[in-house]
């Protein structure tokens, strides 16, 4: 009798295990495929359950061990979550090649499915030349994420994409800002082991979605370049290697003599790109502040004022001088500047104007955040604070 009841155990189970395969709603494949998805393979165990239990319940072939190594294989080949790849191993017979080409297949899939989840972690990577500088945004859902080699390598091979870009005519002689739709179908060679290769812009982007397991979105870019004789500075935040960071600061440097050594802007420009990552400046100078935004500026000074109950002389220098105050606390040139703090921007570049002996002026400025205005619809939209000069 209990021979029979022992024997008739495993029986019951595998009866068990062949209604679950019967059924393509409860297929476990099927939930992470989706039918169209099955690879041939997969396809014929669906088609056949009894192999299908059969052949993963009894089969020998592989030791603990090996099964281990190839998982560390693979892991190390595409940086995929270990479930994914012991799942694509599995499904594959332990065929560590088929499941490369199974990781990256469904990745597709899910990386689209995971397009709609809020992505405002990231990273900022900046290249650049002699007469222009690109910053692309990069983001993803953690920070974790944007500390991963693959999520920064393909940071800085976008930038690097964006540079290599010939501009059109008319962007030659202004900032120019730019959204997914300008790259994603371009060229791009990602020169690293767990990717594969030459491919476009926006493949790359999902391969790199699948590997790391969140939405992972090429946001918006800005070009910056150079009209004249003169230098693009750069300063980046937070920088996990160079070129890399979450805050950016960026501007260009003219000068008037094109003989003019350029060693000494590119030295004052990276600290003022410094001070504007510092103090987010939003206008240039104070002739570019609008009107609008002045007058609105004056009333509220002039509201708070009045409640002192001084006079109206008093309460008019009250308006001007906190007026005063707002240019400093918004505009570039007004600013206290952050390296020494008794001077502001204006002085630092009429300083170095008689050190080169020729007219400095400061041509556009950027100041980029990662994540910054993610909730709006238009991720293109060019940052506030990027002004062109008078």
């Amino acid at each position: 009798m209990a021979f029979r009841q022992g024997a008739r155990r495993p029986i019951r189970f595998l009866i068990k295990e062949l209604n679950a395969c019967r059924q393509p709603k409860n297929d476990f494949f099927c939930r992470a495929y989706g039918a169209d998805q099955l690879s041939e393979v997969k396809w014929m165990e669906h088609r056949d359950p009894l192999r299908s239990v059969f052949s993963r319940r009894f089969s020998t072939d592989i030791s603990a061990s090996e099964q281990m190594n190839l998982i560390r294989q693979l892991r190390e080949r595409t940086s995929a979550p270990i479930k994914d790849v012991k799942f694509a191993l599995v499904g594959c017979n332990w065929d560590i090649e088929a499941a490369l080409k199974d990781l990256r297949k469904r990745g597709v899939v899910l990386a689209g499915k995971k397009s709609s989840r809020i992505a405002a972690e990231g990273l900022l990577a900046v290249a650049q030349d002699d007469k222009r500088a690109v910053v692309i945004e990069l983001n993803c859902e953690t920070d974790f994420v944007a500390r991963n080699e693959v999520f920064q390598h393909l940071a800085s091979s976008l930038a690097r994409t964006a540079l290599s870009v010939e501009r059109p005519v008319e962007h030659i002689q202004a900032a120019f800002p730019f959204g997914p739709e300008y790259l994603e179908n371009l060229n791009i060679k990602l020169d690293h082991p767990k990717l594969s290769g030459e491919t476009n812009v926006q493949g790359a982007v999902t391969e790199v979605s699948a590997m790391v397991g969140e939405n992972v979105k090429f946001r918006r870019g800005f070009v910056l370049s150079t009209t004249s004789h003169g230098v693009v500075s750069s300063y980046l935040h937070n920088c996990p290697q160079p070129g890399l960071g979450r805050i950016a600061g960026l501007l260009t440097l003219e000068v008037d003599d094109r003989n003019a050594s350029l060693d000494a802007l590119q030295r004052v420009g990276s600290s003022i790109a410094m001070h504007i990552v510092a103090s987010k400046p939003l206008f240039l100078s104070k002739e570019l502040v609008p009107d609008e935004a002045i007058q609105s500026e004056r009333d509220i000074n002039k509201s708070q004022a009045e409640s002192s109950g001084k006079s109206q002389m008093a309460i008019e220098k009250m308006v001007e001088g906190r007026l005063r105050k707002y240019f400093e606390e918004v505009v570039l040139l007004e600013q206290k500047f952050v390296v020494n703090d008794s001077i502001n921007v204006k002085t630092v570049l009429n300083e170095l104007s008689k050190e080169i002996d020729s007219c400095v002026k400061i041509g556009n400025f950027l100041r980029m955040e990662i994540g910054e205005g993610i909730q709006r619809l238009d991720v293109s939209e060019a940052p506030r604070n990027v002004v062109n000069a008078a």
